[in-house]
């Protein structure tokens, strides 16, 4: 018997059918070892020796793996086919040869692209050994991590409180953002004015044409500033004469694009479905792995993160012949497509991403699959068989047409475009991303039958104005694809990045564009200051491009690491010297825009408006940045450092607004601006009761019903016809709720606190309670989804609690992590949760103290105070403590 290491519980299930029974196949659910979060995981000053830690529930798989090669003739290992992948079986061997199960039975590496039988048992034929060059970039890009990570955070909390992290990769992802709403702030609208003419041909057909040319001159994209102009042009095209000058009709071919990466996959996805970058790689990932289609799991896409854009022969010559069973004779191209790929550093060791199997087409699998898998399975296989479609035919028409107005002379031109043979646009059509389309694009709408030398009649001329925008805020796609286009990451990290920089709050997500936060911009100033290098697109690219290189072959991965360190930890120890008022003054230069708003009358937006003399400027505190004056403590304004501060303080609020009297009570209400924003005020005093405005309510907006309603939550709604108890509305923690006899239900808006009636407010504690019943007066949630079946027995499901969504078996509950969507969670990372979780259902109260232990134990190795010594790292004498190795 053969043992075969694979990292996915699914996967081990179907791939052992495809082996049978001469093979064991186990899972390592993904990394069996991790560099602890302390100081001395990697020691520079020991020639970057690193400390990896085995945590308990890989403790036990490692157990499980090793006690079966014990008894087996040989091992496979069988990971995924990446660099990730390649340091998973590395960990796996190195750990088995620490246990001395290995003896000397053989030792093989195979890597498949696909989840298919043919794809497995090739693969199986063809072992190789493990790549140490692979495995070498996986040790530099991970003693760079974290080196920079556990270095330059601790700078960060020291003189930026508030801060929450900073990473190699993260914190220039931060800066594109960042960037790109400082440009938006810089920027000056400009006024303009588009011409153009609605006009007749003798057949009596319509069509437009734009003004391009007049007083001799061409006039480029916003030449025409002012009304005047445009007025002036107006009234010479209302008093002339047309005539055709030219027509042109020019035949243009449209190629297809090549099959996705992973990159293009998430634009394609966020353009077309609305996945954010997690979401579409958490799909993807279950159609790699397999869906049950009649009673057998068969992998429908090839391996999701790659920045190859080729196909496999096989693969290209069944695409070549879904084509013309699909489409007819005329699709299919006379020679097959080949693509290369045009991304900076990217390495095409693997296939794009594209169907097992052309022949499973959206409709035969459709009904295999639940909603997600279907619209990016579809996805997928319309831009793969695309790529190997023939060219779009279009005809490209430009008509030129001249308007003499007693001789007064100007040029309008009409663009069409008619597609003769659709081509790939019959399986496939690009959605562009929403900010790349150019406001003065030509439409390509169809003109209708217009001959040279021609009399055209004028209908209307229109003259509309414009004022020019601000660039876009980058979407999650449009940052992926700049993020690509620079070198920046590599496919597999984006969606982490993002998710980095969502979770540590620097950018928030409205309407999927990417909104940098008050504390993101303040860390990228700061990294842009005293940290310039290493936050420079170029720098970072530069790096990803040696750690290719290393993965080739071509570099010692040891002084790639040795030079990096030599300024990085040069860098570091110069902030010690660094006082915060140095770093405040940076801060207040560089931020100016967001910390000091323009003021409506003209005056010093850094005047304070409260004293009069006093200088605004951004100060420290425990738990991050605000605004301050500094006459404090004779003055004691402040504000958050935010827009809505900002708009607050614009707003006259550096002094309280009174809003009347509370009729039940006689205090006065005020509207006040403080350091976390702008609330509503009872009375005065340290007793004085408070309440922050809601998320999205303007100060501006605030009036007396709005304060009085608000300043006296919770509201009582009336009492309970089969209880008699009072029910309550509220605005907590977790949004706006309903209590009842100390069962909550949560409300759909914020405006449903002030307007609910006794009515409707049962009939929501009603449809509350009828998705089950717990203890203490709380119903336990219905199942969101259930995900199938726990190895040990009992359905595995998701629910979502009064604290978030969570994963539940038996007794144990375990809370998904944040940002993960509910619907999105696979059944393999459910039992990874639930293993960290418990393990097994109703384990007692000892397993819940020795796991809060543990917990413990983990929270205080990562405090700041260890962390903050950056000099430690490359101590001789730090001693790490090595567990599992």
């Amino acid at each position: 018997m053969n043992v075969v290491v694979v990292e996915s519980p699914a996967k081990a299930k179907t791939i052992n059918k495809y082996l049978g029974p001469g093979y064991k196949v186990l899972a390592s659910f993904g990394h069996v070892r991790d560099l602890p979060a302390k100081d001395g995981s990697v020691l520079p000053d020991q020639d970057f020796e690193m400390s990896w830690e085995v945590n308990s529930a890989s403790q036990k798989r490692i157990k499980d793996i090793a006690d079966a090669v014990k008894g087996s003739d040989g091992l496979f290992l069988a990971t995924d086919p990446d660099r990730e992948g390649e340091a998973i079986s590395w960990h796996v061997l190195d750990l088995l040869k620490k246990r001395r199960v290995l003896g000397d039975k053989p030792v093989k590496r195979v890597v498949f692209n696909a989840i298919t039988k043919k794809a497995v048992l090739d693969a199986m034929a063809a072992p190789r050994d493990i790549d140490a060059p692979l495995v070498d970039a996986y040790l530099a890009r991970r003693a760079l991590d974290y080196l920079v990570g556990f270095n330059l955070s601790p700078v960060l909390w020291r003189k930026l409180p508030g801060a929450r992290s900073a990473g190699r990769v993260q914190s220039v992802a931060l800066r594109l953002v960042c960037d790109r709403e400082a440009e938006i702030e810089r920027f000056v609208s400009e006024e303009y004015w588009n011409i153009s003419a609605l006009l007749s041909t003798p057949r009596g057909d319509q069509f437009e044409a734009r003004l391009v040319s007049a007083d001799g001159k061409r006039l480029q994209n916003r030449s025409i500033k002012t009304g005047d102009d445009a007025h002036r042009l107006k009234t010479l095209l209302e008093g002339a004469s047309y005539v055709v000058e030219s027509v042109e009709a020019k035949p243009v071919k449209r190629n297809p694009g090549p099959p996705f990466t992973t990159s293009t996959l998430q634009q394609a996805a966020s353009s077309n479905l609305g996945f954010n970058a997690s979401r579409t790689m958490q799909v993807a990932q279950k159609l790699y792995e397999g869906v049950d289609i009649g009673g057998e799991t068969v992998g429908l896409i090839t391996y999701m993160r790659t920045d190859g854009v080729q196909m496999a022969p096989e693969a290209i010559d069944g695409a070549r012949r879904a084509v013309q069973e699909q489409f007819g004779d005329r699709y299919v191209p006379e020679k097959p497509r080949f693509y290369s790929t045009k991304a900076k550093n990217a390495q095409e060791a693997h296939e794009a991403i594209r169907p097992t199997d052309f022949n499973r087409t959206p409709e035969k699998v459709r009904r295999h699959l639940d909603a997600d898998q279907a619209r990016l399975y579809e996805l997928i296989w319309k831009r793969g068989i695309a790529s190997q479609m023939a060219s779009a035919e279009i005809e490209r028409t430009t008509v030129e047409i001249l308007a003499d107005s007693k001789g007064e002379k100007a040029d309008l031109r009409a663009v069409g475009s008619v597609i003769r043979f659709d081509g790939f646009l019959g399986a496939y059509m690009d959605q562009r991303e929403e900010g790349d389309k150019g406001e003065d694009d030509d439409e390509d709408g169809r003109l209708p039958e217009i001959n040279a030398r021609e009399t055209l009649e004028k209908n209307k001329v229109n003259a509309s104005q414009h004022f020019t925008e601000p660039p876009p805020r980058y979407s999650e796609a449009s940052l992926i694809k700049k993020m690509e286009e620079l070198g920046i990451g590599r496919p597999s990290t984006y969606a982490a990045t993002l998710k980095t920089l969502s979770d540590r709050e620097y950018v928030t997500t409205e309407k999927r564009k990417l909104i940098p936060q008050a504390k993101g911009r303040l860390v990228t100033a700061f990294l842009e200051n005293f940290f310039t290098k290493y936050v420079e697109y170029d720098f970072t690219a530069d790096l990803e491009e040696k750690l290719d290189r290393i993965s080739a072959g071509e570099l010692d991965w040891k002084q790639v690491l040795r030079d990096f360190w030599q300024d990085f930890f040069a860098q570091i120890e110069d902030t010690k010297e660094l006082r915060v008022t140095n770093v405040l003054d940076a801060l207040n230069e560089a931020l100016a825009p967001l910390v000091f708003p323009k003021r409506e009358d003209g005056s010093d937006p850094r005047t304070c408006q409260v004293c009069g003399t006093g200088k605004l400027s951004l100060k420290l505190g425990k738990y991050g940045a605000f605004v301050g004056c500094s006459n404090y403590p004779e003055c004691n304004f402040t504000r958050q450092l935010s827009q809505e501060g900002a708009e607050a303080e614009a707003s006259g609020l550096n002094e309280p607004k009174s809003l009347g009297a509370d009729p039940h009570t006689g205090e006065d209400l005020t509207l006040r601006s403080g350091r976390f924003g702008p609330y509503i005020q009872r009375g005065e005093g340290k007793d004085a009761k408070r309440s922050s405005l809601p998320k999205g309510w303007k100060p501006e907006d605030i009036d007396h019903e709005k304060a009085l309603g608000l300043i006296n939550l919770p509201r009582d709604i009336g009492k309970h016809p089969e209880s008699g108890k009072m029910i309550s509305a509220g605005l907590g923690r977790y949004g706006p709720f309903l209590l009842h006899d100390g069962t909550y239900a949560n409300l759909e808006s914020i405006e449903d606190v002030f307007t609910i009636g006794l009515n409707r407010a049962v009939t929501v504690l009603a449809e509350k309670q009828s998705k089950g019943t717990g203890g203490r007066g709380r119903g336990t949630p219905a199942a969101l989804k259930t995900l199938g079946d726990h190895p040990d027995g009992g359905a595995i499901t998701v629910r979502d609690g009064r604290y978030g969504p969570y994963v539940n078996w038996g007794k144990v509950n375990a809370t998904l992590p944040k940002g993960k969507d509910p619907q999105a969670v696979t059944l393999d990372e459910a039992l990874a949760l639930i293993a960290e979780k418990g393990g097994k259902a109703g384990s007692g109260k000892a397993e819940t103290t020795k796991a809060k232990a543990a917990a413990g134990t983990k929270k205080t190795a990562a405090k700041p105070k260890a962390a903050a010594k950056p000099k430690a790292a490359a101590k001789t004498a730090t001693k790490a403590k090595k567990t599992g190795t």
